[in-house]
């Protein structure tokens, strides 16, 4: 099956590769072109501005929370239909973390066949540069690297000798060449980019982006190596994903349950495919914010996501009346699934820069803040207690990066049903904290890899709507 198709990638990150992806994308899309975005590995950010570039979802593409034949499902399926797919990689190409680099983007490259553009900062370098590439290509005869595009290049004269050295002694062709651009179209913060919902120019920078990339880069070139990727085997599943079956679970009830998702600016670390499968499961979905709302609509389970409720504390805590509600319907046993951000605004008080700001106060922690990351990277969970939402003895496969640790912990080791085998956790190598129908852990978990997550949350909805009725 033909899916035009590519990759950008880079050498490390912070090499300008989200910038890059955002303005191919956005151009393409101003070009009239049907774009499908994805991003490779846990991010939520960075998805973020493909999706705004896009006008359309950005969908994760991960083999380590995801298994191979899901990973390709969702591409086949989340491509019909488009011109072409736009995938950006994360870290370097080869970073992964084992010694094969199993969970690299190169890998997910010769797993999808898709043709691979470097984006090479090139700050100080010249002919170095061309070593480098040809290093890449060397390195893993079978990963298709087709093309370049350099980034904050200082001038003419820097951008021809990076050019000639490049194509001469490696074969592979440059096809774009960006100056050193205004950072302040794309400000940034401890986790990358700004994410998209707090960033009041969000629109402007994607435009900006989208003349960077048609000044800059040769589009018809990209689109070109797009179009001869190779052909995928045939996708069975494609078709059916993309088409509602009679069987679907959101067809099987003529009630639907309303899941609550709090997403706003403090709380907009989601994955699609976790919003897409409780759709699927049969949810009615029913947005709110604690910013902005006075009070908690009609609804039969909490979902809270992930975030920066710390740039938001002092918001956060003068809502009372929003956290008396939430605290008085969490006695009830309304159902809450939290992960990083929404465990801090369930838990006691967050203190920040000599402030202690009152949280929900539903779960006894408090939580500090460091300047360096007190977690980063893929964690596997043992879940070894019970609990409204996972059997014990199952493995869960997640991730976690936040800058935040707990600084007094009210609770005992029976609320909590985690095991960490890989990862920090919560404290003592533990997480995920246990109390009435509430479950809340650092560990972010993806739908697609842990499919019975959303059936929990259904179950659990429906059940208080039951006990409501």
């Amino acid at each position: 099956m033909a899916f035009p198709r590519i990759i950008i990638s880079a050498i490390s990150g912070g090499s300008g590769k989200t910038i890059i992806s955002t303005g191919v994308i956005a151009a393409f899309k101003v070009a009239g072109k049907q774009v499908s975005p994805f991003k490779k590995g846990p991010d939520y950010i960075d998805a973020g501005w493909l999706a705004l570039a896009a006008g359309r979802p950005c969908y994760n593409l991960d083999t380590f929370l995801t298994p191979v034949d899901r990973v390709l499902t969702s591409f086949y399926s989340h491509s019909l239909g488009t011109d072409l797919s736009v995938i950006e990689g994360n870290r370097g190409l080869y970073d992964g973390i084992d010694l094969e680099g199993t969970t690299s983007t190169a890998e997910l490259a010769k797993l999808l066949r898709a043709p691979v553009i470097l984006c090479i900062d090139c700050t100080k370098s010249t002919r170095t540069i061309a070593a480098v590439v040809l290093g890449c290509i060397h390195f893993d005869r079978n990963v298709d690297i087709k093309g370049v595009i350099l980034n904050r290049v200082a001038g003419a004269r820097h951008e021809n000798i990076l050019k000639r050295s490049i194509e001469y002694h490696t074969g592979v062709s440059v096809l774009g060449s960006v100056p050193k651009l205004n950072r302040q179209s794309f400000p940034e913060r401890h986790m990358g980019l700004i994410p998209t919902p707090e960033h009041k120019w969000a629109a402007d920078s994607i435009a900006a982006a989208a003349e960077m990339a048609v000044k800059y880069i040769d589009l018809d070139k990209l689109a070109q190596t797009a179009f001869n990727a190779p052909g995928l085997p045939p996708a069975g599943s494609a078709e059916e994903i993309s088409e509602k079956k009679d069987t679907d679970p959101a067809t099987a009830f003529k009630i639907k349950p309303r899941i609550g998702i709090m997403r706003d600016s403090a709380f907009q670390f989601y994955y699609q495919e976790n919003i897409d499968a409780l759709i699927f499961e049969g949810a009615e979905l029913i947005y709110m914010s604690p910013l902005s709302d006075k009070t908690i609509p009609d609804v039969d389970a909490l979902y809270i996501g992930g975030g920066f409720p710390e740039t938001h504390a002092k918001e956060l805590s003068e809502n009372t009346f929003y956290k008396e509600e939430l605290k008085a319907l969490a006695a009830k046993g309304l159902p809450i699934y939290a992960e990083c951000g929404g465990l801090m605004y369930l838990g006691k008080e967050l203190f920040l820069d000599g402030i202690t700001y009152a949280m929900a106060g539903l779960l006894p922690i408090t939580f500090g803040f460091s300047k360096k990351p007190q977690a980063h990277g893929y964690t596997i969970v043992e879940v070894e207690r019970n609990n409204p939402y996972f059997e014990a003895g199952m493995e869960i496969r997640g991730h976690e990066f936040h800058y935040s640790s707990v600084l007094e912990w009210g609770g005992e080791e029976k609320d909590l049903a985690f095991r960490l085998k890989r990862g920090s956790g919560l404290i003592n190598n533990r997480d995920g904290v246990v109390f009435k129908n509430i479950l809340a852990t650092y560990t972010h978990i993806h739908a697609l890899g842990t499919p019975f997550w959303a059936e929990a949350m259904i179950r659990n909805a429906r059940s208080y709507r039951e006990k409501k009725i």
